[in-house]
């Protein structure tokens, strides 16, 4: 199966500084900081691009799965609201993703069309990452001098 990059660099202190993310693929290249981060500043940050994924995932998956059940959509929005907070541990954490989603589906009772969303919430590979997974994260670290 298909394996997607992604980099990011980092420049300066975590309050000073400044970084860049950027999609292999070209479709997004955005500038990061602590300020658009923490602060609610303009501009991007991890926990934008983890909602973009999330609802392009979500909304995949719950396409898939009204289709498999004959119930195909006519237009399927996600909304992912990522909560960001501090842990208790120190640091922050991912508290919360919140999956608000408002689709045209003709045909379908709301009991159905509930079933199926849950359904799809739990199968969307970037829920599962979220919800206990099992991925492997490895870790290449190499020092640069």
């Amino acid at each position: 199966m298909a394996i997607r990059h992604a980099s990011a660099r980092w420049e300066g202190g975590l309050k000073s500084g400044n970084g860049t993310m950027k999609l292999a693929s070209g479709a997004f290249e955005g500038a990061y900081s602590f300020s658009t981060r923490f602060e609610e500043q303009p501009g991007t940050n991890p926990e934008e691009l983890i909602a973009a994924a999330h609802a392009g995932c979500f909304s995949m998956a719950f396409s898939g799965g009204l289709e498999r059940n004959e119930f195909p959509a006519t237009s399927i929005e996600t909304t992912a609201k990522v909560h960001l907070t501090p842990a208790a541990t120190g640091g922050f954490e991912i508290s919360k993703i919140e999956l608000d989603v408002v689709a045209v589906v003709p045909n379908i009772s709301e009991e159905k069309f509930q079933e199926l969303a849950q359904a799809a919430k739990n199968g969307c590979p970037i829920s599962k990452l979220y919800n206990g997974g099992t991925a492997e994260i490895v870790l290449n670290a190499t020092l640069e001098a």
